[in-house]
């Protein structure tokens, strides 16, 4: 969804990269390693091409909050999350699988949550059902109920692809969006 509103042709892949954090690794370290190796995993399917590899995580208290998988998980981590600042950050990637030209980035957003009755989380969760989203948080969906405000760059990244930062990726790798299509 995001990729389309610049108008350039893409096609999506799963490159079937094991998101499971190293021991000791850092949450930017784990953003950082899995772009990188959803790109170059992405780039087997079309050589030569430009290939974005992207991944996220949010962070609660300095610890990594994974995708919660199920219903019981995403009321601890929204419970968790109630009153505070969680911060979001996402991994970018553009690898160049011609030249090898690699361009990484983490972009961090934060989101501040209101605090959230037992009602409210599971009224949102039985609508939303973000299971497999960071922190059990759909920003573009009714995630938007549960916050104060987001403090960041590129409101994008929330949803999972920062795009101001991949169309200086792009241009830096010599495509310019707004000379193609429209």
């Amino acid at each position: 969804m995001l990729l389309s509103r610049l108008g350039l042709p893409f096609e999506c892949v799963a490159p079937g990269v094991d998101e499971t954090a190293f021991p000791n690794e850092s949450a930017r370290d784990l953003v950082w390693r899995l772009s990188e190796s959803k790109a170059r995993a992405g780039a087997a399917f079309h050589p030569g091409a430009l290939v974005i590899g992207s991944d996220q995580v949010a962070v609660l208290d300095g610890k990594i909050i994974g995708k919660p998988g199920d219903y019981e998980s995403a009321v601890a981590q929204l419970r968790a999350a109630s009153g505070q600042s969680v911060e979001f950050l996402t991994g970018l990637c553009l690898f160049d699988s011609a030249t090898q030209f690699l361009q990484l980035e983490v972009v961090s957003t934060t989101v501040v949550f209101r605090p959230l009755c037992e009602e409210l989380i599971t009224r949102y969760l039985h609508r939303e059902q973000p299971y497999q989203c960071a922190g059990s948080f759909r920003s573009e969906g009714l995630g938007v109920v549960l916050c104060e405000r987001f403090v960041g760059d590129d409101p994008n990244a929330l949803i999972g692809l920062p795009l101001i930062r991949l169309v200086r990726m792009l241009e830096k790798a010599g495509v310019q969006v707004l000379e193609r299509g429209t």
